[in-house]
């Protein structure tokens, strides 16, 4: 049986740690393994960890630089043929969480499943795609907190780049699938994932707009247009061109006027018109 790795990386987050390791601790399943990478917590952290000492397979608590050195290190702790970064704060579904995950394990090198997003009162699910394509991931990403990632694709393609503060999970995203690796979505809700980090506040919304430039450009160069090309057809403008283009009642009022306009114009020069 395909093994699971779930690592948690947590950073003087006292109260989401224990709500994080209680979803392991619950789990039906236990054909899997927890890492825990703390970045030397003072508030408590590890206190928690001892307290969930049973369910851990290897923790540390030092410092680092940044979440995705942290996600990192545990990568080269991971021995599971899976991984699921599952941070501190977001925790799983349900108790079978992990059993539904198992049961979907076949090699396939990225499977998606669901994940519920709560918080600032407006709590969704989040699907992915059934198929994948590059649009998709310019103008979004993969929750990793609910995919799991077959560990050799850290071996074909490297790392998370720690360089980067909030998009490095989609840079990698990008690059695996870009270079080949397989993917699949499982319409069904593994974890849920609070909005009470960076990456849903204002300055965590500009930073990976940026960020994501910036790997495009480097890395993606001959998308990159595509990209911008892709960013103006979401505007307003061209979404009610294509609302006109697609409404049969838009075409035919859009006609009669410029058959109207023709006839009252059709004697008149453009001079005229000045």
């Amino acid at each position: 049986m395909l093994k699971i790795s779930i690592i948690t990386v947590n950073f003087n987050n006292q109260a989401g740690l224990r709500r994080t390791l209680q979803s392991l601790a619950e789990q039906s399943n236990r054909e899997w393994e927890s890492v825990v990478i703390d970045g030397g917590s003072t508030d408590g952290s590890t206190e928690v960890i001892n307290q969930f000492g049973s369910h851990i397979a290897y923790s540390v608590s030092e410092s680092d630089n940044g979440a995705y050195h942290a996600m990192n290190k545990g990568i080269a702790k991971a021995n599971g043929d899976y991984l699921l970064f599952l941070n501190s704060g977001d925790h799983l579904a349900g108790a079978d969480s992990l059993q539904t995950a198992v049961d979907h394990l076949d090699g396939t090198g990225l499977i998606a499943f669901d994940i519920l997003v709560e918080g600032n009162g407006r709590d969704y699910i989040k699907k992915h795609p059934d198929s994948m394509r590059f649009g998709y991931l310019f103008n979004d990403t993969l929750a990793h907190q609910s995919v799991l990632i077959k560990r050799s694709l850290f071996d074909t393609y490297g790392l998370y780049d720690d360089s980067l503060k909030i998009t490095a999970d989609w840079k990698f995203f990008v690059q695996a699938l870009y270079r080949g690796a397989t993917y699949k979505a499982v319409h069904s809700v593994l974890t849920v994932y609070y909005l009470d980090g960076m990456s849903a506040t204002a300055e965590g919304t500009f930073k990976r707009r940026e960020e994501r430039k910036q790997v495009l450009e480097q890395e993606f160069g001959l998308f990159y247009e595509d990209y911008k090309q892709a960013a103006l057809l979401h505007t307003n403008r061209f979404r009610m061109l294509r609302e006109l283009e697609t409404s049969k009642v838009a075409r035919k009022l859009n006609s009669g006027w410029l058959r109207l306009l023709l006839r009252l114009f059709k004697n008149r020069s453009l001079k005229d018109l000045h």
